[in-house]
Formats: structure tokens, sequence, C-alpha cells
């Protein structure tokens, strides 16, 4: 997945798209009493959950642990004004999150864990299950938790952009299933001759198919990417920010 085929008009049309993303709206009522600021920051936080518990096991923390941990410091995030010590200054959802939760886990766990189990805040739903099966497939020693929150952190983003798109494949399901595995790698195996075969299409249509694929997936990529950012201008920054975390 690379910037390349993505003209102007393109990101015209992306700059419209952008004008109004989740993190602006959250920065933009600062003091987490506004209800749609509120509901930006909880689909942030349902999205985004995964990178940061996997963030807390790699510092050494047990699952059990971990989940306590992500839980109450969504909780105390998502508890109402909570925001009013946002940073205008944190632009990137992400870096915001991360930062947030240092703070969290160096001064503020006792308090927020007395709140989680005795308190009514709202806390993002984690499967303890599902955390650590993922987090079984973490590379042991090649990353440290920084980098690998980032490399969590973009492929969630790049699961949410894959995501968008089967649903817009909805009418081909089968397409999308044969071609799947040519939007970021090269097919598992698989060439587009056997995927043509497969799909009684030529072979100069299915690279046609793939090729549009993944120029759409890369719209959508940044799409997701501007929903964590207080200004469009930051995206394409971002965007190679993602694709670096993901060669890591």
């Amino acid at each position: 997945m690379t910037t390349e085929g993505v003209d102007s008009t393109e990101r015209s049309a992306q700059s419209v798209v952008f004008a109004t993303t989740h993190w602006s709206v959250v920065l933009a009522a600062g003091d987490g009493t506004d209800s749609q600021a509120a509901s930006a920051l909880e689909k942030l936080c349902r999205r985004y959950w995964y990178p940061l518990y996997a963030y807390v096991r790699r510092q050494g923390r047990g699952p059990e642990e971990a989940q306590d941990l992500t839980q109450a410091f969504f909780a105390q995030l998502l508890a109402r004004g909570s925001l009013g010590t946002v940073s205008r200054e944190k632009g990137r959802f992400r870096s915001f999150l991360l930062a947030a939760m240092n703070h969290f886990l160096a001064d503020e766990w006792d308090r927020a864990h007395r709140q989680k189990r005795g308190g009514d805040a709202k806390v993002i739903p984690l499967d303890a299950l599902e955390a650590e099966e993922r987090y079984r497939f973490e590379p042991v020693d090649r990353l440290d938790a920084a980098r690998l929150f980032d490399r969590r952190w973009a492929m969630t983003v790049l699961d949410q952009a894959i995501s968008r798109l089967e649903t817009e494949f909805a009418d081909r399901p089968k397409v999308f299933g044969e071609l799947q595995s040519f939007l970021v790698g090269d097919g598992n195996g698989r060439t587009c001759a056997d995927a043509a075969a497969e799909l009684g299409m030529t072979e100069v249509a299915v690279r046609a198919t793939i090729s549009r694929m993944r120029k759409r997936c890369r719209e959508l990529v940044r799409q997701e990417i501007a929903q964590t950012l207080a200004s469009i201008s930051d995206v394409e920054e971002e965007y190679r920010a993602l694709l670096a975390a993901l060669r890591s």
C-alpha cells in the first residue's frame, strides 16, 4: 500500500470528507460535557483499545491486570467532565492516548481502579479471550512497547479500512474474498491467473480490479486516519507513519 495514484482531485475530495473528524469534535468541546464529543471519543476508544492493551501487556503486566488497567483507563477517560485537561496541542489521538495511558499508569491507577469497581462510569467492553488470542501472536523480542503500540495502531486502522471495503463489495462477496489477499500482499502464493480462473474473469480484468481495490483501500485508510486527527493537514504525515509502523 503506497501513496501513489492519489491525484490532486482525489485529495481535494478527501479534504471535504475530512472537514470534521471525531478527534476535532472532541478537542473542540474540550470539557467533555458535549454529547457529540463524548460519542466521538467513545467511538475512537472502541476502535483503538487493543493497541493500548498490547502496550500494557508488553510492559510486563499479566492478562487480567492488563485488562483491568485498560478498562479502568477508559472508564476514567470517558467519565463526564474528564476531558478538561485534554491539550489542544495533541493533534493526534494516537499520541494523546499513549501519553494519557503513561500518565495513568504512573499516577492514577489506584483511584481509577476504585472508580471502576464501585462507580458507574461507562467502560469500553473488552473481550479478554480475543485480546489474549491476538496478543499471543505478537513478536516476543523484536518490538518494544511503544513500537508495538504503533504497529497495532496501524494494523487496526488498516483492518477498519478493509472492513469498510468489504462492505462496499457486499454485492460481490466472492470477488472480494478471492482478491482480498492481494490488497496488502502477493496473494498468499496465488497468482492473478489463479484468481481469474476461480472467478471466471480474464487476468487483465482481475489485475484492474485489484488496482481499483488497492486505490480505494488507500482512500479508506486515509479516511480512518483522519478521524483520529485534529487537522486534515496532518493526514499524509500520519499515513507515512502508518506505513513505517507496518514495516517495522
